[in-house]
């Protein structure tokens, strides 16, 4: 399941939109047994570098409403989430936390790189503007994908 989803845990648990990283990392290693301390700091960076949490003078804020994510009694995240996500891999997770079934998404993704003659990252922007769901975060990732093929290929 989702970064979003292991991170808003804590959060929801202690009713709260910001917290020290030691608070987070106790959270996600001895009250929830989800990740060793060195793991959950790992995850609270690709967190921070995905814009979920930011760094604040007093302690790590969360950057979405915790309170609107659902965390499931039987939530165990995977050790995946510890790895840096493309942006493909990004926005592929939020289509699916919003509801979309995964293997439509990535049938369209594909439909629409081949279509468009796209990264696959501009594609799952493409796709995910188009089904409403915000990933402005992510653009310029794509962007940059995208401008990176071109130079490659001497656009």
């Amino acid at each position: 399941m989702s970064l979003r989803v292991a991170i808003a845990a804590p959060f929801v648990q202690n009713g709260s939109r910001q917290l020290q990283e030691n608070e987070l990392v106790v959270a996600l290693s001895l009250d929830r047994d989800w990740f060793s301390p060195d793991q959950s700091k790992r995850l609270i960076d690709v967190a921070t570098r995905e814009g979920l949490l930011e760094p604040t003078d007093d302690g790590l804020e969360v950057t979405f409403d915790p309170a609107e994510v659902t965390v499931p009694d039987e939530f165990v995240p995977d050790d995946d989430l510890l790895r840096e996500r493309s942006a493909f891999e990004r926005v592929l997770d939020a289509l699916v936390a919003e509801g979309v079934e995964k293997h439509e998404a990535v049938g369209a993704i594909n439909t629409l790189q081949r279509d468009l003659g796209v990264t696959i990252e501009t594609a799952a922007v493409v796709y995910a503007r188009r089904e409403g769901i915000d990933v402005s975060d992510l653009v310029p990732v794509a962007r940059s994908a995208l401008r990176d093929e071109s130079e490659a290929e001497g656009r």
